[in-house]
């Protein structure tokens, strides 16, 4: 019997075509294939948490690439793209009767689309038995922008009953779009606060790290650190036995933990990450040191960089006006049209109090 190699690119070729994706839109192990991996993968193993998804599929692609590390981490961060663009809901966002699910349980969505303003559809949702919830026939006209899936309706054609004759349910932009409850910068911090002057003393936490404000905010990853001797009010995140590091908001008194509030908030819809996110933003602005972003134009377009990560309701905005785009000395950049820039400025000053520059090193206005 003959043994034929096979090359890497022959197994991911291949593995694009049994996931429904046309081989002339992907370039080989790209966030394109990630996304989809993810999705079958989801449909098979989930609820789970995101370390068993993360594992499952660096499993199936670990002998394909040499840097393993930054595959895993590519992973991770691919997850975290398919709950921003709803592919995927975090526990908060269910209703589940099982005590043994944990914060860091993740959930298929069920098929469903979000009709865009210019008439194209976002394709949400993952099926449990399919790479796909649409036919060939519409699969094929898949378009791909980053880690969301995109229909163009046709001439003539009326794409959302189309697909809701399907079985997918329409999700209204006002639903997929919902962002908390809108107040001052000052108001979000003095309730924060509030807060966490009701919890009960503290005990030691090992490994606790909290973000450093006065620190520059055009370096997120560099404002965090672990204490040493500070005192006050810090943004914070603390290990737990399995998952990701949990949020909160933490009460320092000479470096120990006096007070701490763990986010997310009960009874809320939002996440722990869009909480502190959101918190720091009111933060930095209450210090008279925004958090920025930063315009560029470009043939098409404007692009907007960002420094600081953005809550998921926020991101979920430019997802459907725009699209990402590649970065430059920033954290990540999405595009959007001209004729946009003017309201989602004013979004970004007044709901996430941002303010915008004109480099990565100047001062913002």
């Amino acid at each position: 019997m003959a043994i034929t190699v096979v090359s890497s690119a022959e197994i991911l070729k291949a593995s694009l075509q049994m996931l429904g994706v046309p081989v002339s839109t992907g370039t080989g192990l790209d966030d394109i294939m990630l996304a989809a991996l993810l999705r079958r993968t989801a449909g098979i193993v989930c609820p789970c948490s995101r370390s068993t998804l993360v594992a499952a599929v660096f499993e199936s692609l670990q002998f394909l690439t040499s840097d393993d590390a930054s595959l895993r981490k590519r992973i991770a961060d691919a997850v975290e793209s398919l709950v921003i663009v709803g592919d995927l809901l975090e526990l908060n966002q269910v209703t589940i009767n099982d005590p043994a699910a944990t914060n860091a349980w993740i959930f298929c969505a069920p098929p469903t689309f979000v009709v865009r303003p210019g008439g194209s559809v976002f394709i949400l949702g993952i099926v449990a038995d399919e790479a796909s919830p649409l036919p060939s026939s519409l699969n094929v006209r898949m378009a791909y922008e980053g880690f969301a899936r995109v229909l163009t309706q046709l001439q003539g054609e009326n794409l959302p009953s189309i697909l809701g004759d399907l079985g997918l349910r329409e999700l209204p932009q006002s639903v997929w779009l919902k962002s908390p409850k809108a107040e001052s910068a000052s108001g979000l911090s003095e309730g924060m606060l509030r807060r966490l002057a009701e919890q009960p003393r503290s005990g030691a936490i090992a490994d606790l790290s909290i973000l450093h404000s006065e620190r520059d905010v055009r370096h997120y990853a560099r404002r965090w650190d672990a204490p040493t001797n500070e005192s006050g009010n810090y943004l914070a995140r603390r290990p737990q036995a399995y998952g990701a590091p949990l949020w909160g908001f933490a009460s320092l008194k000479d470096g120990a933990v006096n007070r701490f509030l763990d986010f997310p908030l009960r009874g809320t819809k939002w996440r722990g990450c869009d909480v502190a996110w959101q918190l720091q933003m009111a933060i930095d602005h209450n210090r008279r040191t925004p958090q920025l972003y930063r315009r560029r134009s470009t043939s098409d377009g404007v692009c907007l960089d960002f420094f600081s990560p953005l809550p998921l309701w926020a991101l979920r905005r430019f997802e459907i006006l725009g699209r990402p785009a590649p970065r430059e000395n920033c954290l990540f950049s999405y595009w959007i049209l001209e004729n946009e820039l003017a309201v989602e400025e004013r979004f970004l000053q007044e709901s996430l109090w941002l303010a915008a520059t004109k480099s990565d090193k100047e001062e913002p206005r």
